[in-house]
């Protein structure tokens, strides 16, 4: 794939070098995206619009600290649609990991989560954000045992994951129309570099192949259900839906 590499850390390590070979990332100079090593972290830029500024993944501060630290925790919608109850902390695979919010959430109560990202420019930004969170002191432990990433597509991924997940999460990139300046600054972003998920529709079927006991799409509210396929069970919060889709059980 390629985009503009950039190195900002002032180092003569190689960094970018060893980075770009992981992904499969090739420099041109033109590209109006930008994959820029900070001394910080990783972050994604538009270039033709600066100020919209950097994206990257952050596990430890800002949002997600917050969200972790005083966020609804098991009342969170995305907990309650994969079913956390009591003792119950489904397994779950989330198949559509963008920036890993929902997964973090989710690792973050108690579940199990490995996350599938095709796209190797998102791989490489939540990787980047897993080695900052694994060696954080607070949140590291758990978060090794709890959160990793598997950069492959979904289409293919899901078919043969192995052990079989309790839960399969998706959440499809769709356009948007919330005005809230975070989601529009990063949908542009994002939306310039990956697109619409078009096949996305394919992912429903697989998905309730794999889960055990159930498929969880995030929509926004005003979205047709994922495949056309209505289903009756869904827990509704202001803007969006989840919803829910029995999976396949085990056989004996």
């Amino acid at each position: 794939m390629q985009i503009c590499l950039m190195d900002e850390t002032g180092a003569t390590d190689g960094a970018l070098s060893v980075l770009a070979a992981r992904w499969g990332l090739e420099h041109d100079e033109d590209n109006p995206m930008a994959l820029v090593l900070t001394p910080q972290h990783l972050e994604l830029r538009k270039r033709d619009e600066p100020k919209l500024g950097g994206i990257f993944v952050d596990f430890v501060g800002g949002a997600m600290a917050h969200r972790r630290k005083f966020g609804g925790g098991r009342g969170e919608a995305v907990a309650k649609a994969v079913g956390i109850k009591g003792d119950y902390l489904p397994d779950v695979v989330d198949a559509t990991a963008g920036l890993g919010r929902d997964a973090f959430v989710l690792a973050s109560v108690g579940c199990r989560v490995r996350m599938l990202e095709r796209n190797p420019v998102v791989a490489a930004l939540l990787d980047d954000g897993l080695t900052r969170g694994y060696a954080d002191a607070d949140i590291g432990g758990w978060l090794q045992d709890l959160l990793q990433l598997i950069h492959a597509s979904s289409l293919t991924a899901l078919t043969d994951i192995t052990p079989r997940p309790q839960v399969v999460y998706l959440d499809p990139m769709f356009p948007h129309r919330q005005k809230s300046a975070l989601v529009k600054k990063e949908m542009r972003v994002f939306q310039s570099l990956v697109g619409p998920d078009l096949d996305a529709d394919g992912l429903l079927e697989p998905a309730r192949q794999l889960a055990t006991k159930r498929v969880v799409v995030k929509r926004p509210d005003y979205a047709p259900p994922l495949a056309d396929i209505a289903t009756p069970n869904a827990i509704v919060t202001k803007g969006h839906r989840f919803d829910i889709y029995a999976g396949t059980p085990l056989t004996e």
